[in-house]
């Protein structure tokens, strides 16, 4: 939502003129007991997202009944909890964390309190455990009234992300300003079009922006995850901005360079990939009479993870954005959200996105791959710059990658050989072959006469249940190995 003050003094207005208090507007006079608000940020940011609302609103200095303004005492920004501030007391007790902003308001010499609650994304908002929700004008707990549990449940499954707003009832020239409308059309490989009112209906057919009731235009998600210009405009999220951290060592104890990203996801991409290969390490080859400086880990290989990162996170997991993070002997990328396949199975499936509309743009814009071949690439990759197996896992409600720089096969240990056996099966099945002794020993480098080395690496994953004998009948030295799934 714009913060600019006409603005907001126009919203003001608007809300005093609803006949009754809407089940996504809450008026106060001068009530501001912490509990209470935590409450009702529950309960207004469940009823937004019931009613299809981008944000509900409680407003002190407004009374209840006529709806006149007639100022307030309340200061969110000096009241504490404690000797805690309470909009930080009040964030703590949320889950999910929702990012509410408090706004002081002149109003011809009355002081007005607004609280502008996002509409809750993928899960009910919960206060102290508990979510509530609007029942008319009335807070309720959201267990007493499993009808509107039901009710809410299904429109979480109606809208996405990429259709929730992000900024609401903006004027053309102000998404022009926000988005970086040019990139847009760079991308598609579009000459940019004559007149605002042709850029803006562009705009719209690809639902970056949607028309407001108002009269003006609405900024979805989408539009300002792939193209604003400064993605901290938008309060809902900034938090989605990626993170570049360079450690010294190979912990987290000494932190080199950290970088959080202005520019969104689409404008930003070729910039940010260039920003983390200039910070991994290359080693220096020569060659010809000619020195060059080969990256650590294959520019192909990072630009797929960071891709699939930004695109197949959970929004909904708020207060959390993608990360990269790179260390002297590797580079973990992460994303909040679990994974819709196991990992386990990331190479040679078929692909999965709980953002699709996000997801067929950055496709569009040729970012990330169409066919859900990108993993299959960074495993061919790393084998073909002979690094070690990479680590797809799953902590917590996040998902991670991790590239490991060049390390000699004869330090590798049994889990290093087993994981790389594993994908190289898979990599071999995704081309409709097998593992063999010789395409192994391909993969690690490995001469001819140290064949009997592969082979017991071979038994290795094949003991553990990773890899088994697509053809157990053959000769040992003919034999041929698929992944334990096929």
């Amino acid at each position: 939502m714009s913060s600019k003050p006409d603005y907001l003094t126009g919203l003001i207005q608007e809300l005093c003129k609803l006949p009754q208090e809407a089940e996504w507007v809450e008026f106060k006079h001068n009530n501001a007991d912490p509990k209470e608000i935590g409450s009702y940020l529950s309960a207004l940011s469940n009823s937004a997202a019931l009613n299809g609302k981008p944000f509900s609103y409680l407003l002190w200095g407004i009374e209840d009944e006529s709806h006149t303004i007639i100022g307030t005492t309340f200061k969110p920004f000096s009241a504490k909890v404690g000797n805690e501030e309470m909009g930080n007391w009040l964030l703590k007790l949320l889950e999910p964390k929702n990012h509410f902003r408090f706004y002081e308001i002149d109003m011809d010499g009355l002081m007005i309190v607004l609280l502008e609650i996002p509409a809750a994304l993928s899960n009910p908002v919960l206060f102290e455990g508990q979510a509530f929700i609007r029942v008319g004008s009335y807070k309720k707990k959201l267990k007493d009234h499993p009808e509107k549990e039901r009710e809410l449940w299904r429109a979480f499954d109606r809208v996405p992300f990429e259709k929730g707003i992000a900024m609401a009832r903006v004027s053309s020239e102000e998404v022009l300003r926000l988005l970086d409308y040019s990139s847009y059309f760079d991308l598609l490989e579009l000459s940019l079009p004559d007149g605002r009112q042709a850029i803006l209906q562009c705009l719209k057919e690809d639902e970056l922006i949607v028309p407001c009731e108002a009269g003006e235009w609405n900024i979805t998600n989408l539009g300002a995850v792939l193209f604003a210009k400064n993605i901290r405009e938008f309060s809902t999220l900034k938090r989605k901005a990626v993170r570049v951290i360079q450690y010294k060592g190979k912990g987290r104890i000494e932190t080199q360079k950290e970088q959080e990203g202005g520019k969104s996801y689409a404008n930003g991409f070729e910039g940010l990939i260039g920003y983390i290969m200039a910070l991994i390490p290359g080693n220096e080859v020569i060659g010809q009479a000619l020195r060059k400086n080969i990256p650590m880990f294959p520019e192909l290989a990072v630009r797929e993870l960071v891709a699939n990162a930004l695109i197949h996170q959970d929004f909904g997991i708020q207060g959390a954005g993608p990360m990269v993070e790179i260390f002297d002997d590797r580079i973990e990328i992460t994303n909040p959200g679990m994974p819709l396949v196991d990992p386990e199975r990331f190479v040679n499936t078929p692909p999965k996105s709980r953002n699709e509309s996000l997801a067929s743009l950055m496709r569009r814009f040729r970012i990330c791959e169409e066919r859900g071949s990108g993993i299959d690439k960074v495993v061919f990759q790393i084998e073909l710059f002979q690094l070690p197996a990479p680590i797809f896992e799953a902590p917590g409600e996040f998902t991670r990658t991790i590239l490991f720089s060049h390390k000699p096969l004869s330090e590798m240990d049994k889990a290093d050989r087993v994981r790389a056996c594993y994908l190289h099966a898979c990599l071999k099945w995704a081309m409709r072959d097998y593992l063999t002794n010789s395409s192994l020993r391909q993969r690690f480098g490995v001469e001819e006469r140290n064949k009997a080395t592969i082979s017991r690496y071979i038994k290795e994953a094949v003991e553990v249940g990773l890899i088994k004998a697509y053809d157990a009948e053959a000769a040992p030295k003919l034999r041929k190995y698929v992944p334990h799934w096929v």
